[in-house]
């Protein structure tokens, strides 16, 4: 049986060591190469054309993991994300950039190697809590119930004002923002304004 080739993409050097030692016990399972950036990442797959890239989404400096993910994933190579984020934004970007499953660092290792198999074959995998929040925003597609204020306030969030301008602008004081603010980030389920802006602009919140 052919092994699947992998790629691994992940800033630390230690976590990928980590994935090599560990990935080194599946017969079936092969790492071709390793790289420490979306750059990186992005060309060693062209040159490589491993069958699954392993990809991390925060990369430091330089293009994140949802971007590598966009410019790599094809019908031939599939990436796979594997992190520590489990954000709904997160989450909806990866998968709109074209990755195959999104697997959570705290997975056990069999998950692990399952979900390289499944991903190799163009099979959606995914960790339990993942699909369940995949799952409750199917449940949930018309989308979170705001009130008229929080959308105004998600509206200028999306022009990149801070709490202060926010404020001035609805003629509301700075405490009340950040009051919606977190009842916002709350139902978006998300823990930063990039987050809900992207949420908001993923399920059309905006005005």
């Amino acid at each position: 049986m052919t092994a699947v080739r992998i790629l691994l993409c992940d800033d630390h050097a230690v976590v990928r060591a980590g994935l090599l030692a560990l990935i080194g016990s599946e017969a079936d399972i092969e790492v071709v190469g390793e790289a420490g950036s979306g750059e990186e990442a992005v060309a060693m797959a062209a040159k490589l054309q491993p069958d699954v890239v392993l990809m991390d989404l925060q990369l430091g400096a330089g293009i994140d993991g949802v971007e590598a993910t966009r410019r790599i994933a094809s019908p031939d190579v599939h990436v796979l994300v594997l992190t520590t984020y489990d954000t709904d934004a997160d989450i909806t970007r990866a998968i709109e950039a074209g990755a195959t499953g999104y697997l959570l660092k705290a997975e056990r290792p069999e998950e692990l190697f399952a979900a390289v198999r499944a991903a190799a074959q163009g099979r959606t995998a995914l960790s339990a809590p993942v699909a369940s929040r995949v799952m409750d925003r199917m449940r949930g597609a018309a989308g979170p119930s705001l009130t008229d204020r929080e959308r105004d306030i998600l509206g200028q969030l999306a022009r990149g004002l801070g709490n202060r301008e926010i404020a001035r602008a609805l003629f509301i004081s700075e405490a009340t923002v950040k009051t919606h603010l977190g009842r916002i980030y709350a139902k978006l389920g998300v823990d930063t304004r990039a987050g809900a802006v992207a949420v908001a602009k993923e399920q059309r919140l905006l005005p």
